[in-house]
């Protein structure tokens, strides 16, 4: 009499990513962020004409990413530690995504500014993405994946500013973040299909009352430092 082999556990189930593709992802993941924060460099001057406003107005389209990057960079790492790290990395490229649409599609002043600081809370993916190379990388890997990571700043600023210059002197100017959106979906897609979730979890609860008033001293901090000239020059035009 024949018998029916059992199953095995792993029937059915996929074999985990390889740590050079987690690496690879979440590299290229921290480059498409990087890339972002140096956008709009190329075409400061001549925002005040495309969006009929004054230059001190249009400078926020840099200050408003800084601003909402310095927020979302702790937050995000402690919403990553709580709920889930990749889960935090994902609704992070979707604020990229969404903040680039919302740029991409503006005219004026106030989308623009919108979208750029959606575009700045995506500046978690770094700090998150380290965060997923400590779980699941093995020890004699960790060091050169989060030097790898930490680079991709550096990377992206270096391909941003040439990238951006050369579509904003060939094509429209809203080009620009059409492109962003479109390497923010590619990055979301790779990290749904190639990166697994963190099974490391602090629990605990948010300190929301903390968190904003961190906000808040960060933003205080960053207006006296990036404005404050503009204030002296008023308070002293001599």
């Amino acid at each position: 009499m024949s018998h029916a082999q059992p199953r095995t556990a792993t029937t059915g189930t996929a074999a985990p990513p390889r740590p050079n593709v987690v690496v690879a992802v979440l590299a290229f993941g921290g480059i498409v962020v990087s890339l972002m924060q140096t956008l709009v460099i190329p075409i400061v001057p001549e925002l005040p004409s495309l969006l009929n406003a004054p230059a001190s107005d249009t400078a926020w389209a840099v200050t408003a990413t800084l601003l909402a990057a310095a927020v979302a960079t702790p937050m995000m790492g402690r919403l990553g530690d709580m709920y889930g790290k990749r889960r935090m990395l994902l609704v992070s490229l979707v604020m990229l995504v969404a903040g680039s649409v919302t740029a991409g599609l503006s005219d004026a002043l106030a989308p623009m500014i919108v979208g750029r600081a959606l575009q700045g809370l995506s500046a978690g993916v770094i700090p998150l993405g380290i965060s997923i190379m400590r779980d699941e990388l093995p020890a004699e890997r960790l060091g050169s994946a989060t030097a790898l990571m930490s680079a991709s700043l550096g990377v992206g600023g270096a391909l941003g500013l040439p990238a951006a210059a050369l579509i904003a002197d060939n094509f429209d100017w809203h080009v620009l973040f059409w492109a962003s959106a479109g390497m923010g979906a590619v990055a979301l897609l790779l990290v749904l299909a190639l990166v697994p979730e963190s099974k490391v979890r602090t629990g605990g609860r948010f300190d929301l009352i903390g968190a904003v008033g961190m906000a808040a001293g960060l933003v205080c901090l960053l207006l006296a430092i990036s404005k404050g000239g503009d204030v002296a020059r008023h308070v002293n035009p001599t």
